[in-house]
């Protein structure tokens, strides 16, 4: 069943294509329903489609070395997804689930050939989106990886966390000790020595208490705040050390397998020239 035209050219992928290449485009689209949780397809999967949601939401997830899942992204309306085993025919590098029920547009890659062969500039015009997909995604590693606590904490910071934080940090310092020092000694001196000054608050400092028991009160929320923030930087921080790790291990399983393609290459040439070596030397008998 063929989709609107309209609807595709709020799509990010087609949104530099003209009407003509658009209405081209809708003619060859076809559309497909997932119920909720059923799998559209799993990473390894050979296909030769891309997808675009025109309703519903789809997980697009892969699995670590140690069988943990990793949510890459969750593709919503006008979000296309499936496009790089459309493009370069090779397996699917995730596996895409549906977790409400979605309504789907499916492009095939000879039907994306065909409208390339009728109109040639569609093809740079995808290819021109494509590339600024590319660099977003690049920009994306790089601020998932260079994250830094401090910073993302701070942005998030209401005007009551950022006093509360002072406040905490205040009333551990050695200044707050000191004040609080010479004004108990002041009161007290106050209160108890004929200084010519009016006794307010006479033994056993009634007043002083109560101001001291308030003073301990708000301090314990404020310290109570302080903590439950840093509570939440320290889980962020453990994220940051998580998507740091698992980049890692893509890095060096990346260099794994540049290692044996090297491997496989170095021993087929000797092959080659082991091959050549013995044709000449049975030439030569």
């Amino acid at each position: 069943m063929a989709c609107d035209a309209n609807e595709l050219a709020t799509v990010k992928l087609f949104e530099l294509l003209d009407d003509d290449e658009l209405n081209e485009l809708a003619a060859s689209i076809d559309s497909k329903f997932l119920e909720t949780g059923a799998t559209l397809f799993n990473a390894g999967d050979f296909g030769e489609s891309l997808y675009i949601v025109d309703s519903g939401e789809v997980e697009l997830s892969i699995r670590d070395t140690a069988g943990q899942k990793i949510v890459l992204k969750n593709a919503r309306e006008d979000d296309v997804f499936g496009e790089i085993s459309m493009l370069d025919n090779r397996p699917r590098s995730a596996t895409a689930t549906a977790l409400t029920d979605t309504q789907l547009f499916v492009l095939d890659r000879d039907d994306l050939l065909l409208l390339f062969q009728k109109k040639p500039d569609a093809g740079l015009n995808m290819l021109a989106v494509m590339s600024s997909m590319l660099r977003e995604a690049d920009n994306l590693l790089r601020t998932r990886v260079s994250r830094n606590v401090n910073e993302e904490m701070e942005e998030k910071l209401s005007t009551l966390q950022r006093i509360a934080d002072w406040i905490a940090w205040f009333s551990g310092s050695m200044q707050f000790l000191m004040l609080n020092g010479l004004w108990f000694i002041a009161w007290i001196a106050i209160n108890t020595m004929p200084l010519g000054i009016s006794q307010f608050d006479p033994f056993p400092f009634g007043l002083l208490t109560m101001i001291v028991s308030l003073e301990a009160i708000f301090l314990s929320c404020f310290v109570l705040i302080s903590q439950n923030r840093q509570s939440e930087k320290d889980h962020l921080r453990s994220d940051i050390e998580y998507d740091v790790n698992i980049k890692a291990e893509l890095e060096v399983a990346h260099l794994h397998e540049k290692v044996d393609n090297m491997y496989e290459q170095t021993l087929e040439k000797f092959n080659n020239m082991a091959m050549i070596v013995k044709s000449a030397e049975t030439e030569e008998q």
